[in-house]
């Protein structure tokens, strides 16, 4: 067996590579701890000021100087919510039809489709969805909701075919691409001599799925809706499309609404004194809080669960 040879300077190919890998990783832990930091200082007018009422406010006026985080966000845990709650079954199902279902043949084009969707700009989801989208969701579709199930808070709004509902539908159209390739792939590695094993014991294909390949690649799953997930919370113009831009705090999934991205990207360039954008800055401080709080939790889930399979 070879050994890794010193260079002249006396440092072997494996403490060199050693040295770069731990540098690159050590590289995005400052730059996590520079953007907190930057955060954190660039904010603290505003902290100074609304300290924790600006996470429970929901004013926002920028002629009167109060500002409140509590709209953006609802609305972009919101938006977040239905499409994770859309994307995530047809992302699986997706992923599960190319890996075990789908002809050899389909594979491939279906999965260039796919791939081609992820590379999409989020402007042009959003262009699309004002154009497409949000005609059919106020001719048809939310009229009817509100028709059917006004009684349930959730619906209460009157249809304007802009709102909560419609953006979250725009992102689960986003991320249903980057989980479903990200599913497949770990689906695909999956070794075949253990699906062969549970089909020769009788398992049926729905068995094989849940006790076999869902188990053997939940950590890339979990990855993958992650990633997803990540997207959702931060994505900006699609949102901006779609949402409503309205600073008026509902439950109703029909309504107006706002988010943490789409406020900045509508106010930011406009924001002309210390406190509104400091204010401003605040709220991508909660967001990027929010986004580490919920990948932070995924990874103590996933964690836990190996633990309990004893892996």
């Amino acid at each position: 067996m070879s050994t890794a040879s010193p260079s002249k300077s006396g440092f072997t190919s494996d403490q060199v590579f050693r040295f770069l890998t731990s540098a690159f990783a050590a590289f995005i832990a400052i730059l996590f701890i520079v953007m907190l930091s930057v955060l954190w200082h660039e904010s603290q007018p505003s902290i100074d000021k609304f300290g924790f009422s600006f996470l429970t406010s929901s004013a926002w006026n920028p002629v009167t100087n109060e500002y409140g985080a509590l709209i953006a966000i609802v609305g972009t845990l919101l938006t977040t919510t239905v499409a994770m709650a859309i994307a995530l079954p047809i992302s699986l199902g997706i992923a599960l039809f190319l890996a075990e279902i789908s002809p050899y043949w389909m594979r491939r084009p279906v999965g260039t489709a796919i791939e081609l969707l992820a590379a999409i700009p989020s402007i042009v989801y959003g262009m699309w969805g004002l154009f497409v989208i949000v005609p059919i969701m106020a001719s048809s579709i939310e009229p009817w909701m509100y028709e059917h199930l006004s009684f349930i808070p959730l619906f209460s709004s009157p249809p304007l075919g802009i709102g909560i509902l419609t953006a979250g539908l725009v992102l689960a159209l986003m991320v249903i691409p980057f989980i479903a390739a990200i599913t497949r792939d770990v689906f695909l590695m999956c070794p075949q001599n253990l699906k062969e094993a549970a089909y020769g014991l009788g398992a049926t294909k729905w068995e094989v799925v849940r006790d076999v390949m869902i188990p053997y690649g939940i950590k890339g799953i979990v990855g993958g809706v992650f990633l997803g997930l990540g997207r959702a919370l931060g994505e900006t113009m699609a949102v901006t499309f779609v949402i409503g831009n309205a600073y008026h705090l509902s439950w109703s999934l029909l309504a107006p609404g706002n988010s943490i991205a789409s406020t900045l990207a509508n106010e930011f360039t406009e924001a002309d004194g210390e406190l509104y954008t400091s204010s401003l800055i605040e709220l991508g401080l909660v967001l990027f809080l929010i986004t580490f709080i919920v990948l932070s939790l995924a990874q103590f889930w996933l964690h836990t669960s190996n633990k309990k399979r004893g892996g």
